[in-house]
């Protein structure tokens, strides 16, 4: 009984979750199993989560909260377009491969339908981001007037979708390492949406 009352609450089992969505699913889990990789009744659990879908929404809201702190806040401090837009991508692959924050891999992985209340406001988050993107490339390709027969939206669509797949085929134990994968990320994406 004392470890409920000692459990650091809604973080350690988001944590936990995390974990678990990473390696079963998130419709493999159920809250009975959050519960028992914490030690804690089933009551103990609903006392901090009112259900798996609210688990599930604060872990993508924190997922873009990381997001937010370890990629936009840098970015917009970095005056030209293209040392930004380069930074960007190699932040948000440092934040893709970043294991201790399962977080970003729900984010990226998970697509349960969240009830309409709790998808809102991740969705909006979302493409906050994905227009924040947009603007950086298409200030690049204004500043090297490029020919722009890529459009912004398809770059940074491509761009994104390159970088979130990442954990779909990652080894840490691997030859690439996150630094050179940022790198050849970013000689693919200049040479072809900046022609």
């Amino acid at each position: 009984m004392a470890r409920e009352t000692t459990l650091d609450s809604r973080q350690e089992i988001l944590r936990t979750a995390a974990r678990l969505f990473y390696q079963r699913g998130y419709d493999a889990t159920s809250m009975n199993d959050v519960a028992a990789a914490l030690k804690l009744s089933k009551g103990g659990l609903y006392h901090h989560f009112q259900s798996k879908d609210e688990i599930l929404f604060d872990l993508m809201n924190h997922a873009l909260d990381i997001t937010e702190e370890r990629v936009v806040k840098p970015v917009r401090t970095i005056a030209d377009p293209e040392a930004g837009l380069r930074a960007l991508i190699r932040l948000h692959v440092d934040v893709v491969l970043s294991f201790r924050d399962r977080e970003i891999t729900v984010l990226l992985h998970e697509h349960h339908p969240l009830p309409p209340s709790l998808r809102k406001p991740i969705n909006a988050r979302k493409k906050e981001y994905m227009q924040f993107v947009e603007k950086l490339v298409a200030a690049v390709q204004q500043a090297r007037q490029s020919k722009r027969t890529v459009t912004p939206r398809a770059a940074t669509l491509a761009l994104l979708g390159m970088i979130n797949w990442i954990y779909q085929w990652y080894k840490p134990e691997g030859r690439l390492v996150a630094e050179q994968i940022a790198q050849q990320f970013t000689e693919i994406f200049f040479a072809g949406a900046f022609q």
